[in-house]
């Protein structure tokens, strides 16, 4: 493998599959020549956030992480490090399954849930199955700079991402949602 996509964003080509990435922003937290694991940053899963109100106690959002293992829960952490056990994404973004460390950073307000993005669950990719759904143009990989991943992201962030790509792109980011519409 020459080249990775960690660290950058991907945006799924409109299809009539109506699947959980259509439309959908992931962002590429690793890849190498095992795989590629990423998480869906603008689908809420609104089921999951209504379990984590009775675990948590008060109201957080929680996202499709992807379809990949919906128990597991990952936090993607803004600013500091709350844990040992983390994967960093950049120099300002952490990524972690330590839900006791997360919770007690918020209970002794060390961190604001403000600055952590909750996920259900990841997009997992085999050895060259994301180069290949590049090949065929399922993905379109992108670097967006700037990007706060754990901002309250929805499907305007797949239509604003399109529409900055100009072109063919700007024809999808106006296409009604189930494209055999049109």
């Amino acid at each position: 493998m020459n080249y990775s996509y960690k660290g950058k964003i991907l945006i799924s080509t409109p299809d009539i599959s109506g699947d959980i990435f259509s439309r959908s922003v992931v962002l590429i937290v690793d890849h190498n020549e095992e795989g590629a694991f990423g998480l869906i940053l603008n689908k809420k899963n609104k089921k999951m956030s209504g379990r984590l109100l009775h675990i948590f106690g008060f109201t957080v959002d929680v996202y499709e992480g992807g379809p990949v293992e919906n128990e597991k829960i990952f936090f993607i952490n803004k600013g500091q490090k709350v844990t040992e056990h983390f994967s960093e994404i950049n120099n300002e973004f952490y990524l972690t399954e330590d839900i006791e460390n997360v919770i007690s950073g918020i209970i002794d307000e060390q961190i604001s849930v403000d600055e952590i993005k909750v996920f259900s669950g990841y997009s997992g990719w085999g050895s060259q199955q994301l180069e290949d759904e590049v090949r065929r143009k399922m993905w379109t990989v992108v670097d967006v700079y700037n990007l706060d991943y754990t901002l309250p992201n929805d499907q305007t962030l797949w239509k604003n991402i399109m529409q900055n790509l100009g072109g063919e792109f700007l024809l999808w980011a106006n296409a009604p949602d189930n494209i055999s519409m049109n």
